[in-house]
């Protein structure tokens, strides 16, 4: 790779941070490239050139927050809509669970640029996160995503007693959605009623659909794990702070 890039995705490729904290720390002046300052949004580098960013650009980024929240039925995952709340507007000081071990104090001002890294539909329950870091972000939600997501979805199933083994193969892998076959999950059952679906993909309303396209309603779907963080024992509608030795 010899051609020229914008400065800001070259950041975001070497994880530097996101293109939008690329393009703000680039206007303050905050990006050297082999040394030199640039400061001219839309600037292209070659990936060999090397580029550091000022210790002002860590500092900032360091006082990002990430937020782990579980979401109630009844919110939306990002901007409000048709009269439902954001899950945003429970992170305050009053619904913070009580077992936060973080020394983090809440500000205000930490709802700023809080956005959620993936989605949980407004039927759904469970891990949410919001972050002010565009590295989670990109880590959570990036089309090069590795990180895997756990369910727990409670069904019943309506074509007869009992789901046949080979649409619970097909769960695993053999369905396609929008066109496209999905990837691998893992899908087994934890009790008579409930499966665990593990995915590292997420379309929209993606259980659910997989669910009816195998004669399966879902009666209730949870996200309890996210990469490496647990939901735990964190209680409906309260949020933590992610904890400084917690990785996704």
């Amino acid at each position: 790779m010899t051609e020229p890039l914008r400065l800001s995705k070259r950041m975001s490729e070497l994880g530097l941070c996101s293109r939008r904290e690329a393009d703000e720390w680039i206007a303050r002046g905050w990006v050297r490239v082999d040394g030199i300052v640039v400061s001219e949004l839309g600037s292209k580098v070659l990936p060999s050139q090397r580029i550091s960013v000022e210790r002002q650009a860590a500092a900032e980024q360091s006082k990002r927050v990430t937020i782990l929240i579980n979401k109630p039925v009844g919110f939306v995952s990002g901007q409000a809509e048709d009269g439902y709340q954001p899950a945003v507007a429970l992170i305050k000081e009053a619904n913070r669970w009580s077992e936060d071990s973080s020394p983090t104090l809440f500000h205000p001002t930490q709802l700023r640029s809080l956005v959620p890294a993936g989605r949980l539909d407004i039927d759904s329950v469970g891990l949410l996160v919001l972050t002010q870091d565009g590295r989670i972000a990109k880590h959570l939600i990036g089309e090069e995503t590795s990180v895997d997501k756990e369910y727990l979805v409670r069904v019943r199933y309506t074509k007869g007693d009992k789901l046949p083994d080979s649409d619970l193969r097909r769960l695993n892998f053999g369905l396609t959605l929008d066109g496209k076959k999905l990837k691998p999950a893992i899908v087994k059952w934890q009790n008579e009623d409930q499966l665990s679906f593990t995915l590292r993909e997420g379309k929209k309303r993606q259980i659910r659909r997989m669910c009816d396209m195998v004669g399966l309603k879902v009666l209730g779907l949870k996200r309890v794990r996210i990469g490496g963080v647990k939901l735990g024992n964190l209680p409906e509608g309260q949020w933590r702070y992610l904890g400084a030795d917690e990785q996704f």
